[in-house]
């Protein structure tokens, strides 16, 4: 997805207002949502759009915003730096992570 946004706080406050208001987690097998208490799997949620930054100082640094709605309607973001998992993922997490352009 090309990405559309100067900044990721820019990407995470027009998310907001388009609906996606919760904050995900990335978690080896699953995402969880603090603010409602839940977690859903891989089939359980999909990707609607993802936007990449890199860094002002590094472009080694990047991070990645996720727009995610799960099964049942719940729409949140998850940011994560891009390509970096502190814990191993799951296959079918990181198919389901997967951004290509």
């Amino acid at each position: 997805m090309n990405n559309r946004y100067n900044t990721l706080s820019e990407a995470i406050n027009e998310l907001n207002q388009r609906g996606y208001t919760l904050d995900f987690t990335l978690q080896p097998d699953k995402i969880y949502s603090k603010g409602e208490d839940k977690a859903y799997s891989p089939d359980e949620f999909k990707v609607d759009e993802y936007h990449r930054f890199e860094g002002m100082t590094n472009p080694g640094d990047m991070s990645i915003v996720f727009a995610v709605t799960a099964h049942d309607g719940t729409k949140g973001t998850l940011t994560d730096a891009y390509g970096t998992y502190s814990d191993p993922l799951t296959t079918e997490m990181i198919e389901k992570m997967k951004v290509s352009d």
